[in-house]
């Protein structure tokens, strides 16, 4: 016979398996620390590389400006003004990407802590019917 009970507690599981499961495991399987911490440094590569796309993009569409300008005091300037906004840059985007992947782990935890209640749940109910 049937329990109701068993087969809600199954599809629900199976639900989550098929759909965000696969990638909570993923992400549960690492540290929070090594999680966030690999990820934030890959974010730090990607930001560096669009900065310097950026400062390419800028610095080809103002080319006229920056040559009729172009001294020692107006090259150190814009070095510093570059300098200061990468670092700026890099640092805002390291905080934000830490707290985002540090929560991201979280969830996935709970999620995965959640999951593996419902299958001790389930393991329960077999052994209850199997007495």
């Amino acid at each position: 016979m049937l329990n109701e009970d068993k087969v809600k507690l199954m599809t629900r599981m199976a639900m989550y398996e098929s759909k965000e499961g696969t990638e909570d495991f993923k992400i549960s399987a690492y540290y929070r620390k090594d999680y966030s911490g690999f990820h934030t440094i890959v974010t730090i590569i990607w930001v560096t590389i669009g900065y310097i796309i950026a400062v390419g993009i800028g610095a080809v569409a103002f080319m006229d400006e920056i040559i009729k300008r172009f001294n020692m005091s107006f090259l150190i300037m814009l070095c510093i003004c570059l300098v200061t906004g990468y670092i700026v840059t890099v640092v805002l985007y390291g905080i934000v990407a830490s707290q985002f992947y540090q929560k991201k782990h979280n969830d996935a935890r709970q999620r995965v802590k959640k999951f593996n209640h419902d299958l001790t749940r389930l393991n329960r109910m077999y052994e209850k019917e199997i007495r």
